[in-house]
């Protein structure tokens, strides 16, 4: 029984020793983690309050992309000083922000301090940095293999010892000299499982395996960051803002829709129904400039029979009525040389003469002149709905004229709230245009208040009836960072979150809890802490990055 436990302990023993490697290589128990970013070429990078570089050797030349720290706009017109193993040189600017000295030494694997001089307007930063290239990072092909540890499939020589103790002293416990067939066992074991190890890694240690090759890609880290190299953030136009605590008034958010301003509007009707005919120019066009009185079109009054009848009876009547008239005042005249007739009579009948013949000449302009129809105000066509030949129906709108820089926003508010006065209008396509209060109603329409706003200048954009969302800005106030509205990126969950600018070439995405603010703005109230760089501009994209 003794002798069958020795074995076991033995073999046991044996197989620790021929395992133990084999074990520590499957589980890489290096303790070496795994590197940020894969894929990436070497590359050196200094910030300072005000400018911020990123190095990359390229070509036998290093690459020196330079933002400004709190907008990540590219810096043009800067002077570079490097100071290299080399000596010193001078960068020469190669686009926007884009600058490049010969670096042949930056060819050679390990460690180079570097010190930068940048001067750019009345800026100037003395910002060092190192470039670590690894040997595998330079002068190895696509395709060159990379052999794996030697120490792939080695028995430790100390675990080897100590089964080779074990062995041969469990024969020694067990007070059984003679039997050293368990040490024997021990070395058996070794050899055996040492040379299967052997061979079977013989050939894997000899197969090739393709170096990975230094592309500058987005991507995103082991720990959740997203990598967007520099060349990557100008071609979206990345842009950011230092996040500022400060007190805001609340804003609520309202349905609107644009409509004109009483004031510097009107509307052309015509007053009875008639067919429709051009002016000499012409019906003024959409968005054609119009002027207060000018002809817009005529309304010529149709008659009917009974009309046109009752005209020539008043028309024969008033002609008889003239020619008594011009009879009798003949007459006069020739006695007034005789004073028969006193000079008073004879201004009376002239005065009736004159008279009966304003009145034919109005019955003749009733049958013939149209009625001109004219604009009230100043302003553009809004609206036209006229045709030559067309029969306008009383009170029916033939033209809108509307002043395009004087235009309101009427929204609807669903609760009672004292605004302050201020707010802005977002359409649907993100463009904002700053409101003035004007009030609101004491009736209410549809169970709602109308609430009227007056748009500031730059309004020639909207449309009449066009839908606004209103912010409009409230007595409360709030504290938070106010951020852009394209700051903000709607997860599929649900969550809010803003893209912060970690490092020159990272970005960390931070849930936050937002309120709207104003029609350009949103304010974040938890989640982003102050005196970080928030992403104002292609954080969508930003956001695609996988």
């Amino acid at each position: 029984m003794f002798s069958r436990f020795a074995a076991l302990v033995a073999a046991l023993l044996s197989a620790l020793a021929c395992a133990t490697p084999s074990f520590a290589h499957e589980g890489h128990d290096h303790e070496a983690a795994p590197p940020a970013i894969a894929h990436v070429s070497p590359r050196a990078e200094a910030q300072s309050a005000a400018f911020e570089l990123v190095a990359v050797p390229k070509g036998g030349e290093l690459e020196i992309w330079l933002d400004r720290f709190d907008t990540n706009a590219p810096v043009e017109g800067a002077s570079i000083s490097l100071e290299t193993p080399a000596g010193s040189v001078e960068a020469v600017a190669k686009g926007p922000g884009l600058y490049r000295v010969p670096a042949p030494w930056a060819a050679k694997p390990g460690r180079t301090d570097l010190i930068f001089t940048v001067m750019a307007g009345n800026d100037m930063d003395v910002l060092p940095a190192s470039l670590t290239v690894l040997a595998s990072a330079n002068g190895v092909e696509p395709t060159a293999a990379i052999a794996h540890s030697p120490d792939i499939g080695k028995i430790s020589p100390w675990i080897a010892a100590v089964a080779l103790m074990g062995g041969a002293a469990t024969p020694i416990l067990l007070r059984n000299r003679r039997r050293l067939w368990a040490p024997a066992l021990g070395v058996g074991l070794i050899v055996v499982f040492g040379a299967a190890r052997l061979f079977a890694s013989e050939g894997h240690d000899e197969a090739p395996v393709p170096a990975p090759v230094a592309a500058d890609r987005p991507g995103v880290t082991a720990d959740g960051l997203i990598f967007v190299p520099k060349p990557s953030q100008r071609i979206l136009a990345a842009r950011t803002q230092l996040s500022e605590t400060g007190s805001h008034s609340r804003s609520i958010e309202l349905p609107g829709r644009v409509v004109p301003d009483p004031n510097a509007s009107g509307i052309v009707t015509a007053a009875t129904a008639g067919r429709l005919s051009p002016p000499p120019g012409g019906f003024p066009r959409l968005g054609q400039r119009v002027k207060k009185g000018d002809v817009l079109a005529y309304v010529a009054v149709p008659f009917l029979a009974i009309d046109r009848s009752t005209l020539h009876q008043t028309a024969g009547d008033l002609d008889q009525q003239i020619s008594i008239v011009e009879r009798r005042l003949t007459r006069q005249e020739s006695l007034i040389k005789t004073q028969a007739v006193a000079q008073a009579t004879l201004d009376d009948t002239r005065l009736e003469l004159a008279g009966l013949q304003r009145r034919r000449a109005d019955v003749d302009n009733a049958r013939r002149e149209p009625e001109p129809l004219v604009a009230p105000v100043d302003g553009v066509i809004a609206s036209a709905n006229a045709a030559a030949g067309q029969i306008a129906d009383p009170n029916s709108v033939i033209f809108q004229i509307v002043d395009p820089k004087r235009l309101w926003v009427e929204a609807t508010a669903f609760e009672p709230t004292a605004l302050s006065g201020g707010g802005s209008a977002r359409t649907a396509d993100g463009k904002s245009f700053a409101l003035d209060y004007i009030g609101s109603g004491l009736a209410d329409r549809n169970q709602a208040v109308p609430v009227d706003f007056a748009l500031h200048s730059g309004s020639e954009d909207l449309r009449l009836g066009q839908f606004v969302t209103v912010s409009a800005a409230t007595n409360e106030t709030k504290t938070g960072v106010a951020v852009p509205r394209a700051s903000i990126i709607r997860r599929s969950n649900g969550q809010s979150v803003v893209f912060e600018h970690v490092r020159a070439e990272l970005f960390a995405a931070r849930e936050v809890r937002i309120e709207p603010l104003d029609g350009d703005a949103m304010l974040v109230v938890s989640g982003l802490d102050p005196g970080k760089r928030v992403v104002t501009q292609a954080a969508s994209l930003i956001d695609q990055v996988r």
